[in-house]
């Protein structure tokens, strides 16, 4: 594209940046003791998602998750209330649980080190000393109990005694979901990658387009809008000369005849019976809870994608497709839809490894964002205002 200086129009209502925008320093996607410092102050402070009340379903399950080097252990009660600890026994600090999922015996949580024992409520029980200090009061010692709660079948957890109200963590309201009845949906696959990147270079990767027809050229195919390398019909500065345009390539939402993201644009599950006509034209509904979490509903899946930092340059992304009920016992193909989002997916981690080698160039002191990439600029501020946070 040749570089020109003329002025460009920009009509009403446009999205994107009027100036190029200093992007965070390089060194912040790979420095030990910035990461150090994200994951106190981001990681540790806000709600992160675990996974599906489903797999936490009997009382006395239990599940074990792990951030930096903090271990949490969430349990199902028998009062079926499902609650968080630190994974840490408050005698000598061991961990109670090493398995990452299970289910605990009747006496209930007991610490393999001294075998004190907890009740799924975190009270201390009992311990194994002979004779007790006459100071020790078992009331003191019940386990770090952290946040906890249960969203559309969804389980998250807050290290954070106070963290942010649960629904100011999403960019959309939440309710945005309901016709989608996720608290019903059943998990028909699940997907693991490990990515070498920073965690914030793929948060950056999916908060813009300008990558799109380079990098997904199946995905620009089936999202026109997206072959135009933007995300939005307002991203364009003259969008008003498509205003009363219906092709997707101005309107957005998916190509002619497709109604899904598939490997054919068809459908592979039972629709959802509660969406609206603009929630069909649109194909995608995206609900996005930082820093761990985004929500993806289209006519008959949705898509949970979980972000989980490893390292300064590593990051987990997991998957889990969800269907209703009668989709998986119908025994339906459910292929199509799982091999185009391993593909999509596939080419952000690829990418993301590419811009992550890139950033150790010595010159290389910050990049800068262009006028589509607003959405990185939004990112990079609440990144910066959860660092100034007290």
């Amino acid at each position: 594209m040749t570089i020109t200086r003329s002025a460009v129009r920009r009509d009403p209502g446009y999205l994107g940046l009027t100036r190029s925008i200093a992007a965070l320093p390089a060194s912040d996607y790979f420095d030990a003791a910035q990461y150090a410092r994200e994951l106190t102050q981001i990681w540790y402070r806000n709600w992160l998602y675990v996974c599906r009340s489903s797999e936490l379903r009997e009382a006395r399950a239990f599940r074990t998750f792990t951030v930096g080097n903090q271990s949490i252990l969430l349990v199902r009660g028998e009062d079926h209330v499902a609650r968080a600890f630190h994974n840490t026994c408050r005698h000598r600090g061991a961990a109670l649980c090493q398995a990452t999922e299970g289910r605990l015996p009747p006496a209930g949580i007991v610490c393999p080190y001294h075998a004190w024992r907890y009740s799924l409520r975190g009270d201390l029980l009992q311990t194994t000393s002979k004779q007790p200090a006459d100071d020790f009061d078992p009331k003191d010692h019940s386990l770090y109990g952290l946040p906890v709660t249960e969203w559309n079948g969804c389980l998250l957890v807050s290290l954070a005694q106070q963290p942010p109200a649960f629904e100011k963590g999403f960019d959309l309201p939440i309710s945005r979901l309901d016709a989608w009845r996720m608290d019903t949906l059943t998990v028909g696959h699940r997907s693991r990658k490990t990515i070498a990147c920073n965690w914030k270079v793929f948060w950056e990767n999916y908060n813009e387009c300008l990558h799109c027809p380079g990098v997904h050229p199946r995905l620009a195919q089936l999202v026109p809008i997206f072959g135009r390398a933007i995300l939005e019909p307002k991203d364009d500065p003259s969008w008003q000369d498509h205003a009363t345009d219906q092709d997707p390539r101005y309107t957005g939402g998916l190509r002619d005849g497709a109604t899904s993201w598939t490997m054919d644009g068809n459908p592979v599950g039972v629709p959802f019976p509660d969406l609206t006509a603009d929630d069909h034209k649109s194909g995608h509904i995206y609900l996005t809870g930082l820093p761990s979490i985004f929500v993806v509903g289209h006519m008959d899946y949705m898509r949970i994608v979980r972000i989980l930092p490893l390292g300064p340059e590593l990051t987990e992304m997991s998957i889990e497709f969800l269907f209703l009920p009668e989709t998986l016992a119908q025994r339906r193909d459910i292929s199509g839809a799982v091999e185009f989002t391993q593909i999509v997916m596939g080419e952000d981690a690829q990418i993301c490894e590419v811009n992550q080698r890139g950033l150790h160039a010595l010159p290389h002191e910050r990049g800068v964002l262009m006028p589509e990439e607003y959405v990185i600029q939004q990112f990079q501020d609440w990144v910066r205002a959860e660092l100034a946070r007290p």
